[in-house]
C-alpha cells in the first residue's frame, strides 16, 4: 500500500515539475542569445524525454492495477464463500474500530 502512495505521490510530483519545466520555457521565449537558445533546447528536449517516461510509468502501473483486479475477480469467482468470509470480516473490524469513537 505504501508503494502504491509512493508511485502515485512521485507521478503527481513528475507531472508538477514537467508543468513548471513548460512555464519556464514559456516565459524565457522572448529571451535571445546562443546559450539560452542551446538551454532552452536542452530543456525542450528534457522535458520530451520526461513525458515519454512517465506514460510509459503510468502505462505500466495501469497495466499492474488491471492484473490485480483480474486477479481479485478470478478469486471471488473460484472462492465465492471465502470472499463473503472475508469481507464480512474486514467489515467487522472496521465496524468495531468505528465504533470505538
Amino acid at each position: 500500500m505504501a508503494d502504491t502512495v509512493s508511485t502515485d505521490k512521485l507521478i503527481e510530483d513528475l507531472h508538477t515539475v514537467v508543468r513548471d519545466a513548460e512555464d519556464l520555457l514559456k516565459a524565457t521565449a522572448s529571451q535571445a542569445g546562443e546559450k539560452i537558445q542551446q538551454a532552452r533546447t536542452r530543456a525542450e528536449e528534457s522535458v520530451r524525454q520526461a513525458k515519454q517516461r512517465l506514460a510509459g510509468i503510468e502505462e505500466e502501473a495501469l497495466a499492474r492495477a488491471r492484473a490485480i483486479a483480474d486477479d481479485a475477480d478470478k478469486y471471488v469467482r473460484d472462492k465465492p464463500w471465502q470472499a463473503v468470509g472475508i469481507a464480512a470480516g474486514i467489515g467487522l473490524v472496521l465496524g468495531l474500530l468505528i465504533g470505538r469513537r
